[in-house]
């Protein structure tokens, strides 16, 4: 499979208003044709300005994995053990992973995956950024080195965000580190922790050039070290990332919320976790813990139709329900008298939770993410359909799974019946009469997940008194008890980062990130395993973590359709497209093991010198 990048050149939309001609007589010289030239790149990226314009790109890139219908976020959970795809009435979604992840597979849909999704944008993204890191010294009215250098250290931050997935998505990928002028039939892969490493030296430089404060939706400096944590913990280089989390816990700029803030703060019916994750809250001044956010308004240029995050993650709670007696006990109508959809969303249940994320997780009952009217439990529901009014004297009371007998109410358990984060899901959808979850800004990185990556970084030390305080940080702020160090392990994090970061994190990128980590390093797991980067694809920490915990994967669970649900260890990497790797008929892109074309591979390149001299 060939991968071909096109001619990349990034050509911005430019605003009217400088462009209109103003006329009062007859003369129609404006009916003159304008030299092209104008909109080439070597007149928008002359000024400041047109390499800002070009970083806009990065930003709706990085903005559309989360929002729209079937969003990509999603394909980054149902390859782990939070969530499993809960589309249950036609074959095609990611249920059955051996029959349907292959190359050649349909691997950008809605209806299917979206793993292609994040191949092609990813190189969307570094192809935007590298047009801005290439022609650096094409401005002419940069006001300072400072501001040269800002510009820079941001665009490097958007291709190391875009690299630091790809490589725990995908493995070995191509690495272009300059603005492609040219069709180009010829890359090859780079090993994994050579990209990672050029990474890190960028985003070391970017650092200090980056101010601390920046307005909402861009770059700051904490998004640049938060990252750089990322990838020092990808290179296993723990005391770096101790050192780059801590210049951001301790910067003075972030800090945890742990006061009721912002629209909701006074509202006695509500707490901290539910003000946090309020669309109106997340970017707000007040809010010290966004370090970095995507801007969704209903107002946004190049919106995706919201964030739908009720449609994906709500379960399908509207039909397929009944009541003991046999009748159709809920209905999505909006208006009745008792209205579920305005409050809840009409669900699809795409995003299916697992028990392990519904259940096994949850060890505190004073946990503000699993209390009452933060998360929801389907028997929160009642039966709400105005037809058993005066009929059924089920109406109005709480669903039931069975009735006296055992019968279960359910016909589709899969998709109807599960617990989900209403606090996270929840979010007004003025456009819609039955919403499905409209426009929010959301959190990419927020301190939270500093401190959980810095106690993950102290547990690979093997220092659990710290790593215990910085969990704890975060746990006891949710009001749950604290752990001990010796609760403290992977698994923990892991369990931690499920609690908090459920519809934030790239789940399976931070899996498969901690399954290199126990191979290139040999440590032993919790379980009591050790692993091997030479048999990366046959065995490693993601699939073992998966099915001690699944539910689904290891049962033989099937849906009403008739596919079952499996997995297998070579998906800790996904397949690269067919078409990336078919297309590049001048050179050769390594597909991974455990899909077709592997045999094709060739040793991936191992310095920047052989990648730049193709």
């Amino acid at each position: 499979m060939k991968f071909n990048i096109k001619k990349s050149t990034f050509y911005l939309s430019i605003l009217a208003t400088g462009l209109l001609v103003s006329t009062t007589s007859c003369d129609e010289s404006w009916l003159e044709p304008k030299p092209l030239s104008f909109y080439a790149p070597e007149n928008t990226f002359n000024s400041s300005s047109g390499l800002w314009g070009a970083l806009v790109a990065c930003e709706r890139n990085m903005r559309h994995e989360l929002t729209g219908d079937g969003p990509p976020i999603l394909t980054e959970h149902i390859f782990t053990e939070v969530a499993v795809e809960g589309t249950t009435d036609k074959s095609g979604p990611a249920q059955d992973m051996n029959l349907l992840i292959t190359p050649d597979a349909n691997l950008n849909s809605a209806n299917y995956n979206r793993i292609g999704w994040y191949w092609y944008e990813g190189f969307k993204g570094i192809k935007y950024a590298n047009t801005v890191i290439s022609r650096i010294d094409d401005p002419t009215d940069y006001e300072s080195e400072e501001e040269r250098n800002h510009i820079l250290g941001t665009a490097y931050f958007h291709r190391a965000l875009r690299y630091y997935r790809l490589t725990n998505q995908f493995g070995d990928v191509p690495l272009i580190l300059e603005e492609i002028l040219e069709p180009r039939l010829n890359f090859y892969s780079t090993k994994r922790e050579v990209i990672l490493r050029k990474m890190k030296e960028d985003l070391e430089w970017a650092e200090p050039w980056v101010p601390a404060v920046m307005d909402k939706g861009q770059v700051p400096k904490g998004a640049i070290q938060h990252l750089l944590t990322k990838v020092n913990l990808a290179l296993g280089e723990f005391d770096d990332a101790i050192a780059s989390a801590s210049r951001l816990i301790d910067g003075g700029t972030h800090s945890l919320m742990t006061d009721r803030f912002g629209s909701t703060g006074n509202d006695p019916s509500k707490n901290l976790i539910w003000d946090l994750h309020r669309p109106e809250n997340k970017s707000a001044n007040v809010n010290k813990e966004a370090i970095l956010m995507v801007m969704d308004r209903i107002d946004t240029e190049g919106n995706s139709g919201g964030m739908s995050s009720m449609r994906q993650g709500v379960p399908f709670w509207f039909t397929n329900i009944n009541t003991p007696n046999g009748n159709r006990g809920t209905i999505d109508q909006p208006g009745i008298e008792i209205d579920q959809v305005s409050t809840y969303g009409r669900g699809i249940g795409r995003l299916r939770g697992t028990w392990y994320h519904q259940s096994m997780i949850w060890d505190d009952e004073n946990d503000l993410r699993h209390a009452p009217g933060n998360w929801m439990d389907m028997t929160d529901l009642v039966h709400n359909n105005p037809d058993l009014k005066g009929t059924d004297d089920y109406y109005g009371k709480p669903l039931q799974f069975r009735n006296d007998e055992g019968t279960v109410l359910v016909v589709d358990t899969i998709r109807s019946w599960f617990s989900w984060p209403h606090y996270k899901l929840f979010i007004p959808d003025p456009q819609n009469i039955r919403p499905s979850g409209g426009h929010s800004d959301w959190y990419i990185f927020r301190l939270a997940e500093t401190y959980l990556l810095r106690a993950e970084a102290y547990v690979w030390k093997g220092d659990l008194t710290n790593a215990a305080n910085d969990l704890n940080a975060v746990r006891t702020r949710a009001g749950a008890a604290p752990y001990s160090p010796d609760q403290m392990n992977i698994g923990t994090i892991l369990d931690e980062r499920a609690r908090e970061l459920y519809y934030e994190e790239p789940r399976k990128t931070e899996l498969t990130r901690m399954a290199y980590i126990f191979a290139n390093t040999g440590i032993q797991a919790y379980n009591g395993k050790t692993y091997s980067i030479e048999n990366f694809s046959d065995e490693n920490f993601l699939y073992d973590r998966i099915m001690s915990v699944t539910d689904f994967y290891n049962k033989g669970v099937s849906t009403r359709h008739g596919d079952t649900y499996t997995y297998s260890p070579y998906h800790v990497l996904w397949p690269i497209p067919a078409p990336a790797i078919n297309s590049n008929t001048q050179g050769i892109i390594n597909q991974n093991k455990g899909y077709s074309g592997y045999e094709n591979n060739v040793p991936p390149l191992t310095t920047i010198e052989e990648n730049t001299s193709e």
